[in-house]
């Protein structure tokens, strides 16, 4: 399929990096600290949503502010260990630096979590929109449309590459086109304008009237 758009806006884990292993310890500790059976954390979504969001199913609303803070400090400072580039990434952010082009990482971790992992695996994207940027987020469009503001670009002419189904319906919400990947959740799980394994299947070339995108399906 091909796509043409202003501004390129991508999630961070799952779609240009992966820090399973991180997240796997992190919140498996964490779990422990708080009570929280693995058979009550199997329910829980963890793709694509904010600690807050996840927490507040697990525990009481008076319990998830400290719960909160516990798990962010877990994860920022596990970050040293597991946190790897997906396929096809480094390829991709150097094509659009070279040229350069308008695009951004919009996350729904914290600042400096986001940008800890960016650091490890060598991306310096030129926009990071993150939890605290946005008042609510991902499935709500406030990250996406945060995000095309301030790169100047009109919603309609982003397309958003994404692994979570949240992050999806966020990027429809936001009236953007979608490039899902099947990362973290199975195809059909992901409705989308194109569906890909990773970004290696993405190949993109920056003009002048903008960035054309090619995807292998």
């Amino acid at each position: 399929m091909k796509l043409s758009a202003d501004a390129l806006l991508f999630d961070n884990d799952g779609t240009l990096l992966s820090s399973m292993e991180s997240v796997i310890r992190c919140w498996t500790r964490w779990a422990g600290e708080h009570g929280v059976t693995e058979a009550e954390f199997a329910q829980v979504e963890l793709h694509g949503r904010t600690a807050a969001e996840i927490i507040s199913e697990l525990l009481p609303a008076a319990e998830v502010p400290g719960a909160v803070r516990r798990i962010e400090q877990l994860e920022v400072e596990d970050v040293g260990g597991g946190v790897v580039l997906l396929p096809g990434t480094a390829a991709l952010v150097s094509a659009l630096s070279a040229a350069p082009a308008p695009w951004a990482v919009v996350t729904s971790a914290i600042r400096p979590l986001a940008e800890a992992r960016l650091r490890e695996v060598g991306v310096e994207p030129p926009l990071v929109i993150a939890a605290e940027d946005v008042v609510r987020g991902k499935p709500d469009p406030e990250p996406f449309l945060l995000a095309a503001r301030k790169l100047g670009a009109d919603p309609a002419r982003c397309v958003v590459f994404e692994d979570a189904p949240a992050g999806l319906e966020a990027a429809r919400a936001a009236g953007m086109r979608t490039v899902a990947l099947t990362t973290t959740h199975a195809r059909e799980e992901l409705r989308a304008d194109a569906v890909v394994t990773d970004l290696s299947g993405v190949s993109v070339q920056v003009t002048a009237s903008g960035v054309e995108i090619l995807t292998e399906a």
